[in-house]
């Protein structure tokens, strides 16, 4: 079934899926329209047994996304009563359909190619990998303007930078380079923007001849298991990886290995 999206554009080859933020006249930003095209995408590449690894970018070379839609933003949530606003809170369409309310285990990777901004950040934050074109530009810029995170700043990106510099970029919403973005661990890699997408392909295709049903047990627990005792945690770790031993994968790749010839999964899950 073909989702009917107006500012989100959605490809899928072999067992990849292209997902592209299509709001480039607004920088990519992110408005009602733009969440919920996400939130359609999103589930659709969680429940379609073909797609392995999703690419998320944003149209055109100048922005990845710079946030929310502030024009947006206040014209609508100033017209909506606190309920509502809870309601949106908690049950979505979320901020990028998958910054929370909606578990994907399958590897998603951020194809940065420009202005990665405030609540782009948060987007960005709930994909696996990041990867950024070297002209791409960061920042919690929303500290100017009165606009607390909502969506993955404050919780996501302690993880994945540390608490000293999490702090240091939420307090002075300071604007920072591609350069600095690797440097923090923000982005696993820089690269010409002319080569991001064949980069962030490249990447989606090697894991794509992984056997998958490990592989997603391994990033749920992970996420999952941040917050965790050690011992919950092992706990978790184990109980997941449990369920792929009746998997025809989990026997035919140790056997591969003795045998030593080449592994090719069934990609059961």
């Amino acid at each position: 079934m073909t989702l009917k999206l107006r500012k989100v554009k959605y490809e899928k080859k072999s067992h990849i899926a292209y997902v592209t933020i299509d709001n480039a006249e607004h920088e990519n930003c992110l408005e009602e329209v733009v969440d919920q095209d996400l939130w359609k995408v999103w589930h659709d590449f969680r429940d379609d047994a073909n797609l392995y690894v999703a690419i998320l970018t944003g149209a055109g070379r100048k922005s990845f996304c710079a946030g929310s839609d502030l024009r947006w933003y206040v014209e609508t949530i100033s017209r909506r009563s606190p309920e509502w606003n809870r309601r949106r809170a908690h049950e979505g369409p979320n901020l990028g359909g998958i910054t929370k309310g909606i578990d994907v285990w399958k590897p998603i990777i951020a194809a940065i190619n420009g202005f990665c901004l405030a609540g782009g950040m948060e987007l960005a934050m709930a994909c696996d990998i990041r990867i950024a074109a070297d002209h791409a530009r960061f920042g919690v810029v929303n500290r100017r303007f009165n606009v607390g995170a909502e969506s993955g700043l404050t919780q996501r990106l302690p993880h994945i930078v540390g608490l000293g510099v999490a702090l240091d970029l939420l307090i002075t919403g300071r604007w920072f380079d591609a350069k600095e973005a690797y440097r923090i661990n923000f982005v696993s890699k820089v690269v010409k923007k002319a080569r991001l997408m064949d980069e962030c392909t490249r990447l989606a295709e090697q894991i794509c001849e992984y056997p998958q049903s490990s592989l997603r047990t391994d990033k749920e627990a992970c996420i999952r298991g941040l917050g965790l005792t050690l011992e919950e945690g092992l706990r978790l770790e184990n109980t997941l990886w449990n369920t792929n031993l009746s998997l025809p994968d989990t026997l035919n790749g140790p056997r591969a290995f003795i045998e030593r010839r080449k592994f090719v999964p069934t990609q059961e899950v």
